[in-house]
Order: structure tokens, then C-alpha cells, then sequence
């Protein structure tokens, strides 16, 4: 098959296929929603065949709830998930509790830890960590360098120099910039992305990427096993190997009911040649790029990391992609620079020029020049940088501690950027700590919500922080979607990780920290460019709130942990 013939493959694949409703309905999406409704209402038949029982088993289930009780207050859950919990088991007591039993034996997610902690055991030593680049970000933070050396710790993630950074304050920046660093590709493309959309944006996308393997290019695309019920149809991996590309989804839905599917993948990262790599909030549809309008102006953020730091990008996907598979290779990808490119026709024998000839050498010639511009520039790249990725299914909550640790080593202001404000008790502490001791702690979050629910229980969480002197401001133009955090004007987080219990605590994620880099400024920049554009909430916005949206914050805190 042709390139241009992929092309036009990958053109119709982009229009093929109903959405919506429909589609759900007449997919297998519908089927395995089919059986998971018969399966809850055989559990229910059950139930209802012991009813003459009741009387006898009400006894029992009244100590059942005691030693529930007893047994939540004394163990190591979050509180406010044990909250959760005792409501469910008080309201529900046996089927609270069974429902406890199943979600703690974790029984999904046995096979995918025992597989996480084998793999973690392969790569921990493949990114070293250089001692003097340590050093010297301990001589000039030691608190910063503590850090770094706890993200180590948890994960192979090194902390490097040298790496050249590029903020880009809206989608349709860094999307521009991805189909550029796409063009360029020559040995290998990796994308792992939550959401991926048919629309201008992934068409776009998949055109290059379609053309690149068709060229030779290996491309491999990973997303969450969740865009099958609204975006994508079963069978996209099968239609993305007929292009030439790979393509697998994260946890793929099935018809049985298990805790696997609390843990999705929510990661974005773009790898291109082990050089280039692009981290931040941004998924793969048209309205992270404002193509078109969901909930008003669509605010976003994302970084452009060129230079070694890419490389633990390369490994998380990597990590990711091996979940389900029994080898997997890690050396021959982690090579910095990129394997060598190919001479272009001619060159190795001196010999003339084809037709084509000048054309490829002037390519060449400019390629060549990118790159040698580009390893000025991480040459002279100030900073440190440090990609790291967090993981659902070991005991360490990194996105929750890297956030926490900022705010309790800030001296001056902690900027925060995040769609959703949903925290336990250990956060909503931090960010009032930091208040309380004279640090400008400022939240950005949606004017205009994607999900009622979540954006009534952040509010529940406004008169608390206020109280503290905490700042709260909600932008008018639409939804925010960046996860962003900034501080002192010499440290910065940029990544996927939101403020919410998902992210947390059941998600894939990862995001990049930042230490002395020369685009910190600018992350500032926007930020109060943000700013400038929001309403402050205040108590008497507060006390003025709808009594329906407070009630549903009420209600909603019950079960914030699974929201």
C-alpha cells in the first residue's frame, strides 16, 4: 500500500463510524453494559431469595456493622475514604460491607501489580542518576534536591540539566508544535493518551502518522480502554495496524464486573525519537485545541522537553506498553542522541545526485541544522528538569506529595491551576498551612463546569480555604483543564495531575517538575494572564450560592473518594 493510498485510509477512518448514543447502544460497549446490568440484578434474585431469613440474620448484621466500624477506624485508609465507607456500610450494612471486602482483595488488579512490580524491577537502573547534577541542584536548594531524591525513589526518575523547556499556554500552541516535531520524526513516535477523538485535530495527527509508517517510522499509540464508550470503536487498534501503526488500549472494557477499572490510564505523553517529548493536560480531541466549543473557552497547558529529560518519557511509555506483554525491550530506545539517521542518497559514495537528490540534501542540510540549533540550546538550557510518572498500584501517592511538598517549602506564593477540587484532609491541610503562615496560596478553577457533580463538591471545600486566607478564583470564560502548579518563581509542576481523589489515588499519571528552568516566568505570566480573565470567589459569592448546588456538594461529599 502506498503512502498517499494510507493516507486517504487513514482519512476515511477519521469519518468512519456513528457516535453518540447510537453507537453505544449497537456496540459491544452496549453488550458488555448488558451484562453488567444482568449480572447486578442476578446478585439482587439472590438477595431476594433469602428474604425470610431477614428476620433472623438481623442480629447478625447489626454486629456486622459494629465490627466494620471498629475494624474502619483502626485501619490505614485515607479518612475521608473511611467516611465513604461507614456511610455505605451504616446505610447498607452487608452489602457495604461485601462491597469493602471485594474492592480491598483488589482482585482486578493482582495480576497488573505483581506485572507493575516486575517491571519496575527491569528498568529502576536504566536511567542513572548523574551524582554531580544532584549535587548541584542540593548546593543551590537542598529542599528541592530532598525532593528529587524522593521521586527517585519511588520510580527511575532521574533529574537532569541541560534540558531545553517550552511552555505553551493554550492547546492549540502545543498543537501546532506537535505536528512541526512530528514531521521530523526519523527512527520512532510513542503517544499515550487518555482521550483520543476523531475530529480536525487527531486527523490531522494520524495523517503524519500514517505517512510516517508507511516511511518506515515505528509508531506506536496507546489510550485509556474508557474512550470505547464515547469516542473511539472497539476494533481502532486493528484499524490503526492496517496503517502500519500500533496501537493497543489501557485496560480494555470487559463484560465482568472488577476493580480493574477503577484505575485508568490518564496520562499524555508524545515521544519522538527519544529527543523530543510533550507532557501536560492536553488529550487528543478538537475541543482541547478550541476547534469547538463544550464548555466555553477551553483553557490548557503543556510542555515541550527537548533534551536527555525525554528520555524518561521514552521509559514511562514503555513501562505502560509492557503492562500486557511478555518482553519488552527498553535499551535500544533509551540511547540519547537518537539512533543515528540514515545518509541521505549519495553521501556515502560521493556519487551524483538523483532527480530528487538536491531537494533530500537540502532537507538534510536543514534537518541537520535543527539539530545542531537544538543541542545549542539544551546546551545552554538552565535548570533542572524531572519527568516522573505516578502509580496507582504501589504505596507511594507521588502526584499528592510532590504537590504537598511545594506548598510546605514556599516562601512567597504557590499558583495552582486544576479543573477539579475534590481533597482529603491531608491537602485541604497543606494549602491552609501554607496560607496560614503569610504564603499567597491561589487556586484557579472552572467558570463554566464539564461535570455538575464534581464542580458542586470543589465548592463544598471554598469557605474552609477562604477562612485560612486562601485564594479562590473561578474562570469566567470557560473550563479550565490545566494542572498546574507554580511557586517562588523557581519552581513549577506541569502535568496531568489534577486536585482530585482520581488522580491521586487511582490513576496512571505523570507530569514534569521544573527547578530554575527559563520558561518558569513565563508559566507565571500566564498565570496572572489567567487571572485576569476570572471572578474571585469570595464568603458572601459563597453564602450566596445556589441551594441546589450546595446540597448536591453535601450529598456528593459522602462519596467524594470515588468521584
Amino acid at each position: 500500500m502506498s503512502a498517499n493510498e494510507k493516507e486517504r485510509k487513514a482519512i476515511y477512518l477519521i469519518k468512519k463510524g456513528k457516535k453518540g448514543i447510537w453507537r453505544a447502544i449497537f456496540s459491544r460497549v452496549g453488550i458488555i453494559l448488558l451484562m453488567l446490568v444482568a449480572q447486578a440484578l442476578i446478585l439482587l434474585g439472590v438477595l431476594n431469595w433469602f428474604r425470610e431469613l431477614v428476620p433472623h440474620i438481623l442480629g447478625g448484621t447489626v454486629l456486622l456493622t459494629l465490627v466494620m466500624v471498629v475494624f474502619l477506624l483502626n485501619s490505614t485508609i485515607d479518612p475521608t475514604a473511611k467516611i465513604t465507607w461507614l456511610v455505605f456500610i451504616l446505610v447498607l450494612p452487608v452489602f457495604g460491607a461485601l462491597l469493602f471486602a471485594y474492592t480491598q482483595s483488589d482482585v482486578g488488579h493482582r495480576t497488573l501489580k505483581a506485572r507493575f512490580a516486575q517491571i519496575n524491577g527491569q528498568i529502576r537502573d536504566k536511567l542513572p542518576q548523574k551524582e554531580e547534577t544532584w549535587e548541584a541542584l542540593h548546593r543551590q536548594d537542598p529542599g528541592a534536591a530532598a525532593l528529587a531524591r524522593y521521586i527517585r525513589r519511588s520510580g527511575c526518575y532521574p533529574v537532569f540539566e541541560g534540558t531545553q523547556v517550552t511552555y505553551f499556554p493554550l492547546g492549540e500552541d502545543k498543537f501546532a508544535e506537535m505536528l512541526r516535531q512530528l514531521e521530523q520524526a526519523r527512527h520512532f513516535i510513542f503517544m499515550e493518551y487518555f482521550i483520543v477523538d476523531e475530529g480536525r485535530m487527531w486527523g490531522e495527527i494520524l495523517e503524519i502518522l500514517a505517512r510516517k509508517a508507511a516511511q518506515g517510522v515505528e509508531v506506536r499509540v496507546m489510550y485509556d480502554g474508557t474512550c470505547e464508550f464515547s469516542t473511539l470503536p472497539h476494533d481502532y487498534p486493528k484499524r490503526l495496524k492496517d496503517l502500519g501503526i500500533q496501537c493497543k488500549m489501557f485496560s480494555p472494557v470487559t463484560p465482568f464486573i472488577s476493580t480493574h477499572y477503577n484505575y485508568r490510564d490518564h496520562r499524555k505523553i508524545l515521544v519522538i525519537d527519544g529527543q523530543v517529548a510533550f507532557n501536560g493536560g492536553v488529550n487528543l480531541a478538537d475541543e482541547y485545541i478550541n476547534h469547538i466549543v463544550r464548555y466555553g473557552h477551553w483553557k490548557d497547558t503543556a510542555l515541550m522537553l527537548k533534551g536527555e529529560a525525554a528520555r524518561s518519557f521514552t521509559l514511562m511509555f514503555l513501562e505502560m506498553w509492557a503492562m500486557d506483554e511478555r518482553e519488552t525491550e527498553f535499551d535500544r530506545y533509551l540511547q540519547f542522541p537518537a539512533l543515528p539517521a540514515e545518509p541521505a542518497p549519495g553521501r556515502e559514495t560521493g556519487g551524483e545526485l538523483g532527480p530528487e537528490g538536491p531537494a533530500e540534501a537540502g532537507a538534510e542540510t536543514e534537518a541537520k541544522a535543527d539539530a545542531d540549533a537544538d543541542t545549542k540550546a539544551d546546551a545552554k538550557a538552565k535548570g533542572f528538569v524531572l519527568p516522573y510518572g505516578d502509580c496507582p498500584v504501589d504505596s507511594d501517592k507521588v502526584g499528592e506529595r510532590v504537590y504537598m511538598d511545594i506548598l510546605n517549602r514556599a516562601q512567597r506564593y504557590v499558583h495552582i491551576m486544576s479543573p477539579y477540587l475534590i481533597l482529603d484532609g491531608e491537602m485541604e491541610t497543606a494549602l491552609k498551612f501554607a496560607a496560614e503562615r503569610g504564603v499567597e496560596v491561589a487556586l484557579i478553577l472552572p467558570g463554566i463546569p464539564d461535570k455538575k457533580m464534581p464542580y458542586a463538591l470543589a465548592k463544598t471545600h471554598y469557605a474552609s480555604l477562604l477562612e485560612s486566607g486562601v485564594k479562590i478564583w473561578e474562570y469566567t470564560p470557560g473550563f479550565v483543564h490545566a494542572k498546574v502548579f507554580v511557586s517562588d518563581d523557581r519552581e513549577a509542576v506541569v502535568g496531568t495531575i489534577n486536585l482530585d481523589y482520581r488522580s491521586l489515588y487511582h490513576h496512571f499519571e505523570c507530569a514534569t517538575y521544573l527547578y530554575g528552568v527559563d520558561c518558569i516566568p513565563r508559566i507565571e505570566a500566564d498565570y496572572q494572564d489567567t487571572l485576569a480573565k476570572c471572578r474571585q470567589v469570595t464568603r458572601e459569592s459563597v453564602k450566596k450560592e445556589k441551594l441546589s448546588v450546595k446540597l448536591t456538594g453535601s450529598l456528593a461529599k459522602l462519596i467524594a473518594p470515588l468521584l
